[in-house]
């Protein structure tokens, strides 16, 4: 009888250690690739944010091994993924039906973000006031966009005069979790805007919120 007591209770405390260890173990179901950078990534695991350097692991347990502007190398539940931008991994995942994204204020009052055209990391300056999309020519010709040869040609009006651009049609803008297709832009000539202008060819499908010192962008239903 104490052998078969002494011997419960070894087995209680070894489900007990078991346990313990399982719920210690932390998998990611779900990671998403939002933005890249030389060494450094911006993904989502199982709808949250992070943004890692190489060598950093989130706590959701996943390590970012290497990173570039064309792809990011990670260590996802013991097992080595390489993915590209917008690029995800893992079981289902049920997005939800409204997609948004934040947008902290600057000190010099504008908001900035990081998102991508066309599966290139583009940095953005939110702007009500531009049309459309607006990006230089230098920016243009990173993205592959063939916007002398494809593009339509047309004068444009900015806070600096009158100079050319090119109207074109980019296949996907993603900022945060919004991704929206075929959306127009002018490409101008010369090296204005010095950052690419989110205007209202992307704006004006999305609904706007204002949170102390946020600007929470929403798909519409």
């Amino acid at each position: 009888m104490q052998a078969t007591i002494r011997n419960l209770g070894a087995t209680v405390r070894l489900l007990a250690l078991l346990l313990l260890l399982t719920c210690g173990l932390v998998h990611a179901s779900q990671v998403r690739v939002l933005a890249l950078f030389p060494g450094k990534a911006m993904v989502s695991i199982d709808g949250t944010r992070r943004v890692l350097s190489a060598g950093d692991r989130s706590p959701e347990g996943v390590l970012l091994i290497s990173a570039d502007p064309r792809q990011a190398v990670l260590e996802i539940d013991g097992e080595r993924r390489t993915l590209a931008l917008s690029d995800s991994v893992g079981g289902i995942y049920a997005q939800p039906s409204v997609r948004e994204a934040r947008i902290s204020r600057s000190n010099e009052g504008g908001y900035s973000t990081v998102g991508s055209v066309n599966g290139h990391t583009v940095s953005f300056l939110v702007d009500t006031g531009a049309s459309a999309v607006v990006l230089n020519e230098e920016e243009a010709r990173r993205l592959g966009l063939r916007f002398r040869l494809e593009g339509e040609k047309m004068g444009v009006t900015t806070a600096s005069g009158a100079t050319m651009g090119y109207a074109v049609n980019l296949s996907s803008v993603r900022i945060g979790d919004i991704r929206l297709s075929n959306v127009r832009a002018i490409v101008l000539r010369g090296d204005y805007p010095r950052q690419a202008l989110l205007g209202m060819t992307f704006l004006g499908q999305v609904e706007i919120e204002h949170q102390s010192g946020l600007m929470v962008l929403r798909s519409k239903r």
